[in-house]
């Protein structure tokens, strides 16, 4: 199954649902800025993660964005220009 690399941002109203939506990534992917990560996803956690969001915000006040950076076998560094501090992805450990 494919992965790819996805970068999330979010602007949500309500301290409740910006929380909601911020655990939900945290256990998808790696904060990189107060409300952008980068996730990894196959096309099943892709579309779930979606589904999740979308029952927890409303739609006339908050805003998430999914921005698809390709393949996740490309190196997502490679993929990023940064100016000023360095972006270091954390280290990820599959434990099974």
């Amino acid at each position: 199954m494919a992965r790819r690399h996805y970068m999330v941002s979010y602007d949500i109203a309500d301290d409740k649902r910006r929380a909601k939506v911020f655990n939900v990534l945290r256990d998808h992917g790696d904060h990189a800025q107060y409300s952008v990560f980068f996730c990894e996803l196959s096309a099943t956690e892709h579309a779930r993660l979606k589904a999740y969001i979308v029952r927890v915000i409303k739609p006339s006040q908050d805003q998430v964005l999914f921005v698809d950076l390709g393949k996740a076998e490309h190196d997502l560094a490679a993929r990023l220009e940064v100016l000023g501090q360095r972006y270091d992805p954390p280290s990820r450990l599959i434990v099974v």
